[in-house]
């Protein structure tokens, strides 16, 4: 599956309300605005601030993306990794998180080629690389919190 790459924070909430089952309204009705008052934030009219990182987490729950996070760690060229609920941890959970990485290991091979193409990288093309790259890492250090917090020993 590909994902855009999210530059801006405007691209983030776009991507945030997408997601979100039932859209606009249902986003609005979820932080308690009105939707001509939550377009006015989403869309930053004049005089009006830009949804809270909270209310964006809020919508982000619901809907279990990690965008804004992704956009904040990506301006520091740094990876988001969620911490794994241990209660919903079995083998096959780590099996599946197995299976993610791989795949994210095999887009990042994928776009590298198609980059490759040409015999030139350009700057869009090394950003969608390094956009790839930044979600493997992540599906990593995912897996490996998670066989951490399946397998470490409990104190009685």
């Amino acid at each position: 599956m590909k994902r855009p790459i999210l530059d801006t924070r405007r691209k983030v909430l776009s991507a945030v309300i997408a997601a979100y089952p039932g859209g606009r309204e249902c986003a609005a009705a979820r932080l308690g605005l009105d939707l001509k008052k939550f377009d006015n934030h989403l869309y930053e009219n004049a005089g009006h601030r830009p949804l809270s990182d909270e209310q964006v987490l809020q919508l982000e729950q619901d809907t279990r993306t990690t965008y804004l996070a992704d956009y904040i760690c990506g301006m520091y060229q740094g990876v988001f990794v969620s911490m794994p609920e241990v209660g919903e941890l079995d083998n096959v959970d780590l099996y599946a998180r197995s299976i993610k990485t791989e795949v994210k290991e095999g887009r990042v091979g994928q776009v590298i080629a198609k980059a490759l193409a040409d015999q030139r990288i350009s700057q869009v093309e090394a950003d969608e690389i390094f956009a790839a790259h930044r979600e493997h890492m992540a599906a990593i250090a995912e897996e490996v919190r998670a066989v951490i917090a399946l397998h470490m020993e409990r104190k009685q």
